[in-house]
């Protein structure tokens, strides 16, 4: 089997300065997990670690 030649682009850049995770809320959904084997049940708001809450994309 011949390797494959892949390419990465780049990401497009963000326009207004919006974190990418979060999309500029500072809030992502985090799963809860509840019982011996662990299944989701649902989501709920936990803090976005890129921007720290901030909503504004730090490499900007």
């Amino acid at each position: 089997m011949a390797p494959t030649k892949r390419t990465t682009t780049p990401p497009p850049p963000v326009e207004n300065g919006d974190c990418k995770p979060c999309g500029g809320t500072g809030n992502v959904p985090t799963t809860v997990r509840v019982g011996r084997k662990r299944r989701p049940v649902g989501q709920q708001d936990g803090l976005c670690l890129n921007c720290f809450g901030a909503g504004t994309d730090p490499d900007a």
